[in-house]
């Protein structure tokens, strides 16, 4: 459940030292009701309001964001450990986020005329109440605001269920709703316990959920949308495949790679985690990355030379020093002597990876890459296929319409050829398989969360 602990108040620890830096006392069943219908009778409102009208809060909010990035970033490293640079980063995506759907809402929601028989046939994108969104530790400004933008220039209103560890980002931001004013009931965090999540969804005015997180906890939300009959988009496990033929650019590659794997300390979904790299080129790209990794410096998230915080929590350290160990075992190689502290898990490479290993099965949520190596691209296709993920991948390779073929026969939500796999709000996010299903951001995800209704007319 992703819970610090089940008991009457959530606490906020930072976990490079573990020093307590708050605690929030849980939402009895009388404040949820309080919330529930304060979000009903904004709905009543909001979905009303215009496209310039909810342009312009947003507008406001991007540039209260900006304003106080340096004490939002700090509230981010605070509760989870990443660097200062990175929550800076994270708080601007943000802000660009906001600017994106203010701009560019109202044409993609337009009006759609469909020629026929009849006088005139339209297309309408209309809200649908409120939206319950459970949402992850690891971006926890950038994944509330990367369904939380489009879903309200949509028109609908929102609750936030955040993970228990990051509940002073989520207070902090329905702070920033309401002082970038947006009517009271549209933005509202629940601080409760996922026990208290099934009378939400069973909620007239809850009509959509989206979660982002575990696989295991995905199926949990998923089947609680089905029994109530609210739709649903779930972003879940990621295992990225990177695959490297022998013609790339290798330096650009491996640069690429130390990003992709060890940004946020290796805790993203769509990091690379499963690197596949042609015979031909496999030492001298291993060697290449390895070195990368080794100029990481891993420390106090707050301090500007660090460049690799801690894992969020200390049982996600355990977790992920558990699927080494057994992957070890079974034949896998650290490149590095690993040094592990609590939370803090230094960065690393295994080698002589095999499909049964967990350490190729499972999502590696941590600074380790696994690289292995194949013969050919078609070797490599088949390779990065084989796992029940499907969220995105990436080819290295100057060779651009094998790249595109290769793309076309990976099983993804989106295949990045030559550059850094990242999410962008011009391009729809998620994945397939046990990935999950839905989309956020773009043209595509904006209408995950509307009526789309017909309109027929005949004289």
């Amino acid at each position: 459940s992703g819970l610090v602990l089940i008991m009457k108040e959530f606490k906020s620890i930072f976990p490079f030292n573990q020093t307590v830096i708050g605690a929030f006392p849980l939402m009895d069943t009388i404040t949820v009701a309080k919330i529930l219908n304060s979000s009903s009778k904004a709905f009543e409102t909001y979905k009303k309001s215009t496209f310039e009208f909810r342009a312009d809060l947003f507008i406001k909010l991007a540039k209260r964001l900006r304003t106080n990035k340096a004490e939002l970033a700090l509230l981010i490293t605070q509760e989870m450990g990443k660097v200062l640079a990175e929550a800076n980063n994270e708080i601007e995506k943000c802000a660009l986020q906001c600017e994106y759907f203010a701009e560019n809402t109202e044409q993609l929601l337009k009006e759609e005329i469909i020629l026929s028989e009849f006088h005139k046939s339209s297309i309408f994108f209309e809200p649908i109440g409120a939206i319950l969104a459970i949402m992850p530790w690891n971006f926890p400004f950038w994944q509330v605001f990367r369904y939380a933008a489009k879903t309200l220039m949509a028109g609908n209103v929102t609750l936030l269920k955040h993970a228990p560890n990051v509940t002073g980002c989520a207070l902090a931001i329905e702070k920033l709703f309401l002082e970038s004013g947006f009517p009271v009931g549209v933005f509202q965090t629940l601080i409760i316990n996922v026990d208290q999540i099934e009378s939400i969804m069973a909620a007239n005015i809850v009509q959509g959920v989206t979660f982002t997180g575990s696989e295991m906890a995905g199926t949990k939300v998923g089947a609680l949308a089905g029994k109530y009959i609210k739709k649903s988009i779930l972003e879940l496990g990621g295992a990225d495949a990177f695959i490297v033929l022998a013609d790339a650019n290798l330096e650009k590659a491996a640069k690429t790679a130390t990003i992709s794997r060890m940004l946020n300390a290796g805790q993203a979904c769509n990091s690379a985690k499963r690197f596949i790299v042609e015979n031909k080129v496999y030492e001298e790209f291993t060697e290449l990355f390895l070195n990368n990794v080794k100029k990481l410096k891993q420390g106090d998230p707050k301090l500007s030379d660090v460049t690799i915080g801690p894992l969020a929590r200390p049982d996600l350290a355990e977790n992920l020093e558990k699927q080494v160990a057994d992957s070890v075992k079974m034949g896998a190689k650290l490149l590095i002597e690993n040094q592990i502290e609590g939370c803090n898990y230094s960065p690393n490479i295994l080698i002589n990876i095999n499909e049964d290993m967990p350490a190729f099965k499972e999502e590696l949520f941590g600074p380790i890459a696994t690289i292995s190596k194949v013969a050919s691209s078609e070797m490599a296709i088949k390779m990065a296929n084989n796992h029940r993920y499907g969220l995105d991948a990436s080819v290295w390779t100057k060779d651009l319409e094998l790249a595109t073929r290769m793309a076309r026969n990976i099983d993804s939500g989106s295949v990045f050829i030559n550059t850094l796999v990242k999410s962008d709000p011009r391009f729809p996010f998620g994945g397939i398989k046990k990935s999950g299903y839905g989309r956020e951001l773009s043209a595509y995800g904006i209408k995950e969360f509307v009526n789309i209704k017909t309109v027929i007319i005949d004289e």
